[in-house]
């Protein structure tokens, strides 16, 4: 008789499939791993005509996957985001030609070099007086933040350095003629003037610095031995050979096997230490915030009683023109709006011969004033009609004409029931300021970009800038309730 041992039964079977789940999980193709990425650095990384990823990078990670036996998953992310997301482990990797540098090396892993590249200065062709350098001083620069170009930059005496959030809006900041110099990437700058409409920019001088792409991982990540063995099995196969080729049309240089200072451990520094060393810069941007806000709010609150005012109008085609500009800035989001008046404007009037440009706070208080001013017209159009028929024919009977009845009977009633939506916009507004960043303006949410590009420690920075943008929020919705309040009938008789 054979004796059933069912405990020794369960031991091989747990054995079995924990030998199965080991070769599914080491099988060739069963790992994917989400790449970051910013599609906005040809010829590296951008959107072809499909709408499909492109670029040099892109054909090397996809060959590095296949080597490796692992899938790829890309995920966008603004430049200065990637960091941060790797950090935050949201993203495995990420492939965006990012340079590897000490500063970097502290915060996250790399992979053995795969590209050489280094800065160069961009300048307009008929510029003569930028030949290298040192003559940047005293300056305007456009750079991207976060990257090696911005931090070269700020080493020049003088300079005023603009950022922003890619290195083609940097370029066509350059083109609009708001800036002298833009310090960029030679690949993706000599990439930019051959194959856009670039052709008034050419780039001076040698290559400033000599330095290398790397594809990053967060410390410690499992995955950079599985990247590091693609990368090494391509440059030995003629595989990365033939993307160079491709791409460059030009026979790659030895890349290292390393650099000395890549993959460095750092001393972790205390949270709240992060946030109280930002918070002085950070506050002092917050003036800058208060200025745009308080200034565009004033332009648009003037020009929305004016549109709200016309919007009732008895003329047909006055009231088809406020209602079409109603329709078209509510319509259309306010980013746009502001590309299109600071980088559109300029380059539709240079290419009618006209030399046009814009200061960047001016763009900022005429983008946000002409879209504030539509939704503000609609509170004052609803607050008038609010008012009862009535009133009108009181003040006709007392032999007033239709301006003094708006003036002096129905706006100034319609006005205290404006307040509160009057209130709510202003404060929509004050957030809003933080758009203006993507044109280098530098209110409170674009030094704390800045201050992340530097310090890589995304959630203090804004967590900083979050409290500050709740605090100016609270005090302004403190402040319009007691206006309200103030201004009610019967609360100031009840004060008598």
């Amino acid at each position: 008789m054979i004796k059933f041992d069912f405990g020794r039964l369960c031991v091989i079977i747990s054995l079995i499939c924990g030998l199965l789940v080991g070769c599914s999980e080491n099988s060739p193709g069963n790992q994917t791993l989400r790449i970051a990425t910013e599609p906005a650095f040809p010829p590296f990384e951008f959107q072809d005509k499909n709408g499909e990823l492109a670029g040099f990078s892109i054909d090397l990670i996809k060959a590095i996957a296949t080597a490796a036996h692992f899938q790829v998953e890309f995920q966008s992310l603004p430049f200065d985001g990637i960091i941060p997301a790797l950090q935050a482990k949201t993203v495995d990797s990420a492939i965006s030609s990012i340079t590897i540098t000490p500063e970097r090396a502290k915060t996250i892993a790399f992979s053995r070099p795969y590209f050489k590249a280094g800065l160069a200065i961009a300048v307009h062709k008929n510029n003569q007086n930028i030949t290298n350098f040192q003559s940047l001083q005293n300056h305007k620069i456009a750079v991207q933040i976060g990257t090696t170009g911005a931090k070269k930059a700020q080493t020049l005496i003088g300079a005023e350095v603009r950022s922003f959030d890619s290195a083609p809006l940097a370029l066509q900041e350059l083109q609009n003629g708001n800036v002298d110099a833009v310090i960029n990437d030679a690949p993706v700058t000599l990439y930019a003037i051959n194959t856009g409409n670039l052709q008034e920019i050419k780039v001076i001088q040698q290559l400033l610095t000599e330095e290398f792409y790397g594809i990053a991982t967060a410390k410690n990540s499992l995955y950079l031995p599985l990247i590091n063995q693609g990368l090494n099995t391509i440059l030995e196969n003629g595989k990365y050979q033939q993307i160079y080729q491709k791409w460059f049309k030009s026979t790659p240089p030895i890349l290292p096997e390393r650099l000395p200072y890549a993959n460095q451990n750092t001393n972790k520094i205390n949270s709240f230490s992060v946030f109280w060393q930002s918070l002085p810069a950070l506050l002092k941007s917050t003036l800058v915030t208060l200025q745009l806000a308080f200034i565009s709010g004033l332009f648009g609150l003037t020009s929305g009683c004016l549109i709200g005012i016309i919007r009732l109008s008895t003329i047909k085609p006055l009231r088809f023109l406020a209602r079409a500009y109603i329709d078209f800035f509510r319509g259309t989001p306010l980013l746009v709006q502001i590309f299109m008046i600071y980088f559109g404007l300029p380059a539709i009037f240079q290419e009618i011969g006209f030399n046009f440009t814009l200061n960047r706070l001016i763009a900022g208080v005429v983008a946000l004033s002409l879209n504030s001013a539509a939704y503000i017209a609609e509170i004052v159009r609803g607050g008038i009609e609010s008012i009862e028929n009535g009133q009108t024919e009181a003040a006709k009977s007392l032999g007033l004409n239709p301006l003094q009845t708006m003036t002096y009977v129905i706006f100034p009633q319609a006005f205290r029931r404006m307040i509160p939506p009057l209130g709510n916009e202003f404060i929509s507004l004050l957030k809003d300021t933080s758009l203006v960043a993507v044109i280098g303006f530098e209110e409170l949410f674009r030094k704390g970009q800045l201050i992340v590009s530097e310090n890589y420690r995304a959630f203090e920075i804004y967590a900083a800038v979050a409290v500050i943008y709740l605090c100016l929020t609270l005090i302004f919705s403190q402040f319009f309730s007691k206006l309200e309040i103030w201004m009610n009938p019967s609360n100031q008789a009840d004060i008598k």
